[in-house]
């Protein structure tokens, strides 16, 4: 007897191995989105990439937030780089308010994003080139930690959807 279910290969992502590469994703991925938008002509789907673009910058920051800063601040005793990270967090989130549910409506909203994407820019520049080498070189369980970020990132997408 043969099996007449043909195997459908799903398209999960695989899981990053570590907090830091999960994270990298993440900024890799929206960074693409900022692209699509900058040559994107039609307001739909400026519209709709603003929108991919605001789920997935709030679902990141609050993993950050809430699992990755709390563990770099003990593990680094760290009194600088996790308060500055929320800091430019508040930032981002008030940008993020301005554009969300709102429509395109040419020059203000295009600024508005291109605010937003350089301001993303200059968080993860400074994440990658102070945050991650130091969290890397503590004692710190990144696949530990990229575990329960990813569990708690597919929770908030899921809500999000």
């Amino acid at each position: 007897m043969t099996n007449t279910k043909t195997a459908t290969p799903v398209k999960a992502k695989p899981a990053p191995k570590d907090a830091i590469a999960l994270l990298k994703a993440d900024h890799e991925a929206v960074s693409q989105m900022f692209v699509e938008y900058e040559k994107s002509r039609s307001v739909a789907n400026k519209k709709a990439l603003v929108a991919e673009i605001c789920t997935a910058l709030i679902a990141h920051m609050q993993i950050e937030e809430e699992i990755f800063y709390p563990a770099v601040k003990t593990a680094l005793k760290d009194k600088l780089l996790v308060p500055e990270g929320k800091v430019e967090h508040t930032g981002l989130k008030d940008l993020i308010a301005q554009l969300q549910g709102v429509e395109p409506d040419g020059e203000m909203y295009d600024a508005k994003v291109k605010v937003l994407s350089e301001h993303v820019k200059h968080h993860v520049k400074e994440e990658h080139e102070e945050m991650f080498p130091k969290a890397k070189a503590s004692s710190l369980d990144m696949a530990d930690l990229g575990a329960r970020m990813a569990a708690r990132k597919d929770d908030l997408m899921a809500q999000a959807a």
